[in-house]
């Protein structure tokens, strides 16, 4: 699930910027641009929005000036988990799920769930444990590998080289 599990690079790794924080990025560009003088149209064509948005956007400016231009507070129920208890959560999953008493090293919505609520003491439903996994930590779904135990590449390329032409030629 991390991005970045299978690497032994110890670099801080940054995560992409969100939706809300690209679209207000692209804000404060558009009012450095109109700050220097450019036309609505041309601010609007050199960051790919509608004139309708920059003008909007240069309302704002002028009523409320660049600040009215940054992202608000998200409004609604507060997090579960503050940013600490999620930096928590995220060492203990890149542990692994052996290390958390697990028999295989695989992480699933429900053992993720689990090590939450030992750590933090918050019980998650399983659609905020995917929200935590994904939005929070950015981590995407990755499917195990299927591999039967019992498989014998080294067999399956002799097999693969000397029998399958006999059986293809025929008799």
């Amino acid at each position: 699930m991390p991005p970045n599990a299978e690497s032994d690079n110890h670099e801080e790794v940054v995560p992409p910027l969100t939706r809300p924080q690209l679209a207000e990025a692209r804000r404060m560009r558009a009012a450095e641009l109109l700050e220097q003088g450019r036309s609505q149209a041309e601010v609007a064509r050199m960051l790919g929005v509608s004139a309708e948005s920059v003008r909007r956007w240069k309302r704002r400016m002028e009523a409320g000036g660049v600040a009215a231009l940054r992202r608000r507070p998200a409004t609604g129920r507060p997090a579960k988990l503050d940013d600490a208890q999620v930096e928590k959560v995220r060492a203990a999953l890149e542990q692994g799920a052996q290390a958390h008493g697990f028999e295989a090293d695989l992480w699933t919505l429900e053992r993720v769930g689990q090590v939450v609520e030992r750590m933090c003491g918050v019980r998650l439903s399983r659609a905020s444990v995917w929200r935590l996994l994904t939005a929070r930590l950015g981590w995407s779904l990755q499917r195990p590998q299927r591999k039967a135990v019992e498989r014998d590449d080294a067999e399956i390329a002799r097999w693969v080289a000397h029998e399958w032409p006999r059986i293809k030629k025929g008799p």
